[in-house]
């Protein structure tokens, strides 16, 4: 794939038509946020509400993450990127198969050379896999650092599992919490931000302390 700005490469990736999700997508979810942000987070794939609005992680799950988000100061509209392993929707919300990864990996491969992050955050076992080690077990190994490739990635549970078994949110806010400290401790380009009202108001940055605010925490 030859070099391409963000803006190129979105374009053609919502032409794209490399493996069979093509027939069966409304919309190509491409990514949302800060291209030049320092922290990406890769989810698996679109599920139907994804795949209607054309942006990862809207539905249930994206809502919960968003308030986990927001507890430790990220935002998908300030300070972090989100893509998914496959851009468009697996029929019935399936796992996407390995020949569907491989496909849409190129995208990917590209998201991450144009964003550069310092930290990749893989949500759920199918990113982790994909992206840690093929044998990472979330519930054995969420919230570690790896050093891969020059960057740091961790997993942690996918937001669609919390929904599932909310007895695990308390495991997943403290991996958030260690994303926060290793942001600070790593990320000298990234503001901590907190929602007040419809306003993002800096309050934590590079060597400060935290305030988690009252109302976050999803």
């Amino acid at each position: 794939m030859e070099t391409k700005t963000f803006e190129q490469l979105r374009r053609e990736c919502l032409l794209c038509r490399s493996c069979q999700l093509c027939e069966t997508r409304r919309n190509v979810a491409f990514g949302v946020g800060n291209e030049r942000a320092e922290i990406l987070f890769i989810g698996e794939g679109p599920g139907e509400n994804e795949d209607i609005q054309g942006e990862p992680f809207v539905g249930r799950g994206g809502q919960l993450l968003d308030r986990m988000l927001h507890a430790v100061g990220l935002n998908r509209k300030a300070n972090i990127y989100i893509a998914n392993i496959v851009k468009c929707r697996p029929p019935g919300n399936r796992d996407p198969q390995p020949q569907e990864q491989e496909a849409c990996h190129p995208w990917l491969r590209e998201q991450i050379r144009l964003i550069d992050p310092k930290i990749i955050v893989c949500l759920g076992r199918i990113a982790a896999c994909y992206m840690i080690d093929p044998s990472f077990k979330v519930t054995k190994q969420h919230g570690e650092f790896t050093e891969k490739n020059g960057r740091l990635m961790m997993g942690t549970f996918h937001p669609a599992a919390i929904l599932r078994n909310p007895g695990q949110k308390a495991d997943w806010f403290t991996d958030f919490q260690a994303l926060r400290d290793k942001i600070v401790e790593i990320c000298t380009d990234t503001e901590l931000v907190y929602p007040v009202g419809d306003t993002l108001i800096p309050i934590a940055g590079r060597g400060e302390s935290f305030q988690t605010p009252t109302h976050g925490g999803g």
